[in-house]
């Protein structure tokens, strides 16, 4: 995997030891770097992998999402307009591969996806913006939901996302204080990026998509 995903594995590490080194002493600057480097490998990974407008697509919105981690750390609400745009991005793509015919329950867990989110935020934060804000997550998450992309890879991880950023909202909140969303939002976030990356260009890479979606 080393040689023929050097990108991939070099996110992982990046990734799993930001988690371990947030926990120490790392000095402020490094750290924030050392927090966009694991998504921003998965960007140059979509990019060098997949030679198609897809892939690179992708690529932006993890490259949008590393730049949301290190802004983040510097101004929360750039670092959510960041994030914001990827899920724009991503919106885009999934749309252009809907899912032929989806069933009841898949409609029905888009639906109450795309609604609930916004509102569990606004209960948890009482801020409008971040209503706003998790709109896009939301529209994110259900069209993902609803893509023709394999729902156990790029469904779940859109789903963690969804988790990772409510811990996040939750932490400005009623968990303010609490241990268990340090624990839980970064590998959520990091491993939901990861599923979705690698998914999406697993994907075009099976079905020999170099330009365009297939039509539906």
């Amino acid at each position: 995997m080393i040689e023929k995903r050097p990108w991939l594995v070099a996110s992982l590490v990046a990734g799993t030891s930001y988690w371990l080194a947030s926990k120490g002493q790392v000095p402020g600057l490094w750290l924030i770097l050392w927090k966009g480097t694991g998504v921003a490998l998965l960007a140059a990974y979509a990019w060098a992998h997949h030679p198609s407008r897809n892939a690179h697509q992708i690529a932006l919105v993890m490259a949008l999402g590393a730049i949301g981690d290190v802004v983040l750390e510097l101004n929360f609400t750039l670092g959510a307009v960041a994030f914001l745009l990827g899920h724009l991005a991503a919106i885009s793509l999934y749309l252009r591969f809907r899912r032929d015919r989806p069933n009841t329950s898949q409609n029905v867990a888009a639906i109450v996806t795309l609604l609930a989110v916004p509102l569990i935020s606004l209960e948890l934060t009482g801020q409008a913006q971040v209503m706003v804000y998790a709109l896009s997550l939301s529209g994110m998450a259900a069209s993902a939901w609803l893509s023709s992309f394999p729902r156990y890879r790029i469904g779940l991880g859109a789903m963690m996302f969804v988790a990772s950023d409510l811990l996040i909202f939750a932490r400005m909140g009623p968990l303010a204080g609490k241990p268990l969303p340090g624990l839980l939002i970064w590998p959520l976030y990091y491993f939901g990026q990861f599923l979705i990356c690698t998914g999406v260009i697993s994907t075009l890479s099976a079905r020999g998509e170099f330009n365009s979606p297939p039509a539906t």
